[in-house]
Parts: structure tokens; C-alpha cells; sequence
């Protein structure tokens, strides 16, 4: 299954095809909402290994994160050293460009992502 390509981001609106996100997560066949509070997650700390779970569990091979438009979203170390030692290729990129690799690498690999579409 191919990843859904991003459509368009604004501050705080991401499209992917129909669907209207503030913040997304993505994956090979689907995009939902990321509710920040399902894992407690905030801009520091950070993205948590809890939050990349879901993109892995649908065949996520490389991982794109949305540290936010003005870089204020945190990645923890420990959702970095999970997925090096799962051997996933990792991209932590301002939103924008974000964005702009993930639509390059869904093209054809099977890529997920957290968007945050603001700060």
C-alpha cells in the first residue's frame, strides 16, 4: 500500500486527500488525527515511542517527524534510540520540509509520518 501524499499545509490545517487535520499521522494505506492526548505528549519532551507505535504497527519502513513550524515540538531520545535499534530510517525535519520528504519518499516507499501543523 502506498502512503497518502499531503495536499496542502497551513498553519494549523494539514489535507491529506479529503480528510482535515490539525495535527496528523500517517502511514502505507491511511491518515488519522494525532490527539497529542492519547500519550500525554507535549511539546517538551517531545514525540514519544508510544506516538510512532501506530505508524510502524501499518508497515511504516522510514519515519518522517514534524518538529513544527517554528521548531518548538521535541522528539525524545528514547523514540530515537527505538527506532535505531529497529534499524528504521528517521527524518526530523521543520514542518515544511517535513512535508516535502515525506510526499518525496511516498511516491513509492512506504513512509510515516507526524505532522504538527503549528509552532
Amino acid at each position: 500500500m502506498k502512503s497518502p501524499q499531503i495536499t496542502s499545509i497551513v498553519w494549523g490545517t494539514i489535507k491529506v486527500g479529503v480528510n482535515q487535520y490539525k495535527d496528523a499521522k500517517l502511514w502505507p494505506g491511511g491518515s488519522r488525527a494525532w490527539d497529542w492526548r492519547e500519550t500525554g505528549t507535549h511539546h517538551n519532551p517531545g514525540i514519544q515511542p508510544a506516538d510512532i507505535t501506530e505508524l510502524l504497527d501499518h508497515g511504516s519502513e522510514i519515519i518522517v517527524l514534524s518538529k513544527g513550524m517554528c521548531e518548538k515540538l521535541q522528539i525524545t531520545p528514547e523514540a530515537v534510540e527505538d527506532l535505531k535499534n529497529r534499524e528504521i530510517e528517521l527524518h526530523i525535519l521543520q514542518t515544511d520540509e517535513a512535508v516535502r520528504i515525506y510526499n518525496k519518499l511516498a511516491e513509492d516507499k512506504p513512509v510515516g509520518a507526524l505532522i504538527h501543523s503549528t509552532c
